[in-house]
């Protein structure tokens, strides 16, 4: 009678099911880290170079606009039409000033669009050049890389406060580095009719979201009360998140209007 030769059957490559679970598990965490890690990319790198190019664009799209219309100005408005295009009105928020006491520089023109572009702000000290829009809404004015204007603040140059909101972080981030503004920097606003100069007067380093008092015609803080005005003036305030990477607080700076 043969020996019967055993038969081995060979399992390399055949996981067990324990194996086979911890490897799945591996996989679906590294899987998780690509999302997150092209996450963090998108957020800090792309949404940065998307707003920039549209905030650069639109810049563009201004100056070009303003420089048509020193070459070639308006025909002359109708009798029935002069009030509307010659004078704008004050925004809510800024004080009645007799006209004696108010600077003869021309309002802003208002725009068509709560969110449209009206303005350039530049700011020497930080490098920064970006579009001035109505309004702080995301989508419409933030998160294009806009400086949004609070509504009901006053317009530049006008008596009250110039009340401006920006990003500190992703999308454009133009406000990232206003904490290294300091007294005596420069801010420039450009519409339409002429520029405005304000020169940073305080910082306000941190305060609560609910800090309304800072954007008020004479701004002063509810919160941290030793910050702010007492007197009626031409102010200039820019808001951002604070600090970076978070939107726990409030940073806030605050210009006068050089005359």
């Amino acid at each position: 009678m043969r020996d019967r030769v055993p038969v081995v059957v060979q399992t390399r490559g055949v996981r067990s099911t324990p194996a086979r679970v911890l490897w799945v598990c591996a996989e679906a965490v590294v899987t998780c880290g690509v999302v997150l890690l092209l996450l963090v990319v998108h957020q800090l790198w792309w949404t940065n170079e998307q707003a920039r190019a549209e905030a650069g664009e639109q810049v563009r799209v201004l100056e070009e606009e303003w420089r048509e219309w020193g070459e070639s100005p308006p025909e002359a408005p109708q009798a029935s039409e002069a009030p509307v295009a010659s004078v704008a009105p004050v925004p809510p928020a800024a004080p009645v000033v007799p006209e004696a006491s108010v600077n003869p520089a021309p309002p802003t023109t208002a725009p068509a669009r709560s969110s449209a572009a009206y303005a350039v702000i530049r700011i020497p000290r930080i490098g920064v050049t970006a579009p001035i829009a109505r309004g702080i809404g995301k989508r419409s004015v933030l998160d294009k890389g806009y400086v949004g204007h609070y509504p009901g603040t006053a317009a530049p140059g006008r008596p009250g406060n110039v009340a401006l909101a920006g990003h500190r972080n992703t999308h454009g981030e133009p406000f990232r580095y206003i904490n290294r503004l300091a007294k005596g920097d420069r801010i420039h606003i450009r519409t339409r009719e002429r520029e405005y100069v304000y020169v940073v007067d305080q910082v306000l380093p941190q305060t609560a979201p609910r800090d309304t008092g800072v954007i008020q015609p004479v701004p002063r803080s509810l919160v941290k009360p030793s910050y702010g005005y007492s007197d009626p003036g031409s102010y200039l305030t820019l808001t951002t998140c604070t600090p970076e990477f978070s939107s726990a607080y409030r940073l806030v700076v605050w210009a006068r209007l050089l005359q």
